[in-house]
């Protein structure tokens, strides 16, 4: 949050000046609107590309995909650069509870579905609906198919690997016996963990069945038993 804050005295300033220096008529392009706007909250790149996203990161990025996506409808809900802070600002503070990687996630689900520039509270329902945007099944969803999966677990073809890792979390024999009053909210428990670690940008994935041994092995006959435990004894002494 207060990495955002000198940005609206930068935009008061930048205001002053433009306005003093070479003020915009009524129905002038928003050119110099737009240059300024574009100075406003935005990092330098290579700044941004050296490091982590982090919120002010996502939400300058989610601006800039709205201003292109929506173009007039932007231009004039952020006609001024101090408007164009203050709602940077305000976004920021209610999406700060959401990961940077889930915030930009919600804003191109909201971009590829929607023809009008979102409200806030449209764009925080997108977030919600996080797990869905990285392709992870509902808990419920996530149990039902953890409980029903055949052995070997590892080769099931699971919906999501986090369903899998939060099953052997849980523990396989207690998801089969035990009442689902009782094993899920054990599974939930796990499986949230394990959908923020998705969210926050780790990528899953489900160790390999060891391969089968070139060596084709076979049971031995009574005679060959009777050889082996005589060569046994006598490398022993016994």
């Amino acid at each position: 949050m207060q990495k955002i804050n000198p940005l609206l005295d930068q935009a008061s300033n930048d205001l002053k000046k433009s306005s003093s220096n070479s003020p915009t008529e009524v129905g002038q392009s928003s050119s110099a609107i737009t240059s300024a706007a574009d100075r406003v909250a935005e990092p330098d790149q290579d700044y941004v590309n050296n490091r982590e996203l982090d919120h002010v990161d996502a939400v300058n990025q989610i601006f800039a995909e709205f201003e292109f996506a929506y173009h007039n409808q932007f231009h004039k809900a952020f006609a001024e650069v101090e408007a164009l802070a203050i709602a940077k600002k305000y976004w920021l503070s209610n999406l700060e509870r959401y990961s940077p990687r889930q915030i930009v996630a919600a804003a191109k689900h909201v971009i590829q579905s929607q023809d009008y520039l979102p409200s806030i509270a449209a764009f925080i329902r997108a977030c919600e609906a996080g797990t869905d945007l990285f392709g992870l099944p509902s808990v419920r969803q996530a149990y039902v198919e953890a409980c029903s999966a055949p052995s070997p677990k590892r080769e099931f073809n699971w919906s999501h690997e986090a369903v899998y890792y939060a099953g052997r979390a849980a523990g396989w024999y207690f998801l089969a016996n035990e009442r689902e009053a009782a094993a899920f909210p054990v599974f939930e428990y796990h499986y949230e963990q394990l959908c923020r670690r998705v969210i926050s940008g780790e990528e899953l994935t489900i160790e390999a069945p060891e391969a089968l041994s070139d060596k084709v092995e076979r049971k031995l006959d009574k005679k060959e038993v009777k050889a082996k435990l005589a060569k046994l004894k006598k490398d022993l002494n016994l």
